[in-house]
């Protein structure tokens, strides 16, 4: 099996406190994940379901949450059939009242060589579609 590391930042106008709560409020994801909505716990153990695409085209991303720091981590272990591995969100408060949040996910490719050779095109697509959500995260608090 290979893995994949993808990852984003974003420094946010506001305390980590404050973008905590947007962050782990799942029914919110909508908001500023782009083509998600997503549903789920608040606790170490629980599950978190998120759905990605347009309308009936997309895929279901379930989830466990492995690590409950609050307000400065989150991790979750992908256990979908399409999307497998680990994604975590880091919240840093900085010293001008801002906040810098992390999105990382370590990927699990399917398939040997021709997951690989997918992640070629899927990549690209992956790390704009985290930049582009933590800049709509960050607009929400300016």
């Amino acid at each position: 099996m290979s893995h994949v590391a993808v990852h984003a930042a974003v420094d946010v106008p506001a305390h980590a406190e404050q973008v905590w709560g947007v962050l782990v409020d799942w029914s919110r994801h909508g908001e500023w994940v782009p083509f998600t909505r997503a549903e789920g716990g608040g606790a170490e153990g629980e599950s978190v379901e998120a759905w990605t695409g347009a309308g009936p085209m997309g895929f279901l991303d379930t989830m466990v949450i492995t690590v409950w720091e609050p307000p400065t981590r989150v991790t979750v272990r992908h256990t979908g059939r399409l999307v497998r591995g680990e994604g975590r969100f880091d919240l840093l408060d900085l010293p001008d009242g801002h906040c810098r949040v992390t999105w990382s996910e370590l990927i699990e490719l399917p398939l040997g060589p021709l997951g690989r050779a997918g992640w070629i095109g899927v990549g690209p697509l992956a790390r704009l579609m985290l930049r582009t959500a933590l800049g709509r995260l960050a607009k929400l608090f300016e």
